[in-house]
């Protein structure tokens, strides 16, 4: 969210910058709810004033009289009518911050798509081409992943894990975890699924995306299953005055994400790249604005150093300003490469929101000066365990039909190979 004032003292700027990520700004009405908001309060404050003006001269002088006493109750009756003036230009207002974007770092290239997307570098073995097969039909080969099953119970982009694919899914969270705690420093949580409407709002998935959530409503009760361990890890601290000398904080969680891709029929409905429900591992990290670059830059090296110890291809991207989050400033997309696909694709997205969820969550910190100042939020995967399963398939797959796991990964499985043969156990 947007602080109005300073959104609009950029003038033309906020509306060319916006502009990048395809969204209309109109000064003109963000103005004049601005300044409704500060002459409807202004209103109150100047009543209110009045009211206790009164209110201390009567106990000086006497008794009120008749007179005296209406003036109060009429008083008191505008002040109620001016802070509920108050309250409905203000909710109009905070509606209309809700759902401006977050404006992009001058540093993101133009551009409205992923092919606009600008490649920073590889890493891992080159890109393997030959003898590529689709994960699904690895794994349904080997017997480890069953999608007529997942069908049966829940219907289309569901999965089912079998044994030693099973057995997989367990071992890259273990590793996955391990790594980020014991070696870069974060604090791993067990978090709800399930948040309330404010949660979602904190960190920018409502009100723009409920039509990409599930909802559920048992009487009164609302609450949403979370789409990535990024809602309820950051809103942690919501409503918090946090301690400058605490900063950063580290957070990381494994959970289930629930996404109902509404906009995404027709799109990679084979396999598992493309679920209702996925297991991720996620990070997020909490500073000062003026750390954000240096935190960013941090987080992309902690997921990339999970694929290279899986001694997976991959690729970073710096995403163009069209093609950001609605929350996000500056997004890097790590892709990891599928031969069965013939192409690479998306296993984590590390985004710096600067403040801007930090004003949404209500999370600052003591500044200089004893300003109250919003703290900036990042959060990526890191990473998630489907899209992380499909690519060692497909990137580990040998002649025979066997697959080989990665060194790093073995203490975790108990096996350094899945074969045709022990699939079927």
């Amino acid at each position: 969210m947007h602080d109005p004032n300073e959104l609009l003292a950029q003038g033309p700027a906020a509306v060319e910058r916006l502009a990048r990520r395809r969204y209309v700004l109109d000064p003109a009405v963000l103005e004049k709810a601005t300044r409704a908001r500060a002459e409807t309060q202004a209103e109150v404050t100047r009543l209110r004033t009045e009211l206790n003006a009164i209110s201390r001269a009567r106990g000086r002088t006497g008794p009120p009289s008749e007179a005296e006493k209406e003036t109060a109750r009429a008083l008191r009756a505008d002040v109620q009518q001016a802070e509920a003036a108050a309250r409905t230009v203000a909710a109009e207002l905070h509606e209309m911050l809700l759902g401006i974007p977050n404006i992009p770092l001058d540093a993101v290239p133009s551009g409205s798509s992923e092919k606009e997307a600008v490649e920073v570098r590889r890493g891992g073995p080159p890109p393997r081409e030959t003898g590529a097969r689709h994960h699904t039909d690895i794994g349904e080969s080997l017997n480890i992943l069953d999608a007529q099953a997942a069908a049966g119970l829940s219907g289309a982009r569901f999965s089912v894990g079998r044994g030693a694919g099973a057995r997989l899914e367990r071992a890259l969270v273990d590793f996955f975890l391990d790594m980020h705690t014991s070696e870069h420093g974060y604090t791993e949580y067990s978090v709800p699924y399930l948040v309330s409407r404010d949660t979602m709002t904190g960190t920018g998935q409502l009100p723009k995306f409920e039509q990409d959530l599930f909802r559920t409503r048992v009487g009164d009760r609302e609450m949403f299953l979370i789409p990535t361990a990024e809602v309820p890890l950051t809103n942690l601290l919501a409503g918090r005055i946090l301690d400058t000398r605490d900063l950063p904080y580290a957070f990381t969680a494994c959970t289930p994400c629930f996404r109902a891709e509404a906009g995404a029929y027709g799109q990679d409905t084979r396999g598992i790249l493309r679920l209702h429900q996925f297991e991720k591992v996620e990070l997020v990290r909490i500073c000062a604005l003026e750390d954000a670059q240096e935190q960013l830059d941090l987080m992309v090296g902690h997921a990339e150093e999970c694929l290279r110890r899986l001694e997976l291809s991959y690729r970073v991207m710096l995403l163009p300003a069209g093609d950001l989050g609605f929350s996000a400033r500056m997004t890097y997309d790590i892709e990891v490469w599928l031969p069965g696909s013939g192409t690479f694709r998306e296993v984590s997205s590390v985004s710096d929101c600067g403040t801007f969820q930090g004003r949404r969550a209500d999370i600052r910190h003591n500044g200089k000066g004893g300003r109250k100042n919003p703290v900036a939020t990042l959060n990526g995967s890191a990473l998630p365990i489907g899209r992380t399963v499909a690519a060692l398939l497909e990137q580990g797959v040998r002649e025979d039909g066997s697959v080989r796991i990665p060194e790093a990964l073995v203490p975790y499985t108990g096996f350094r190979e899945i074969t045709p043969e022990e699939a079927t156990r």
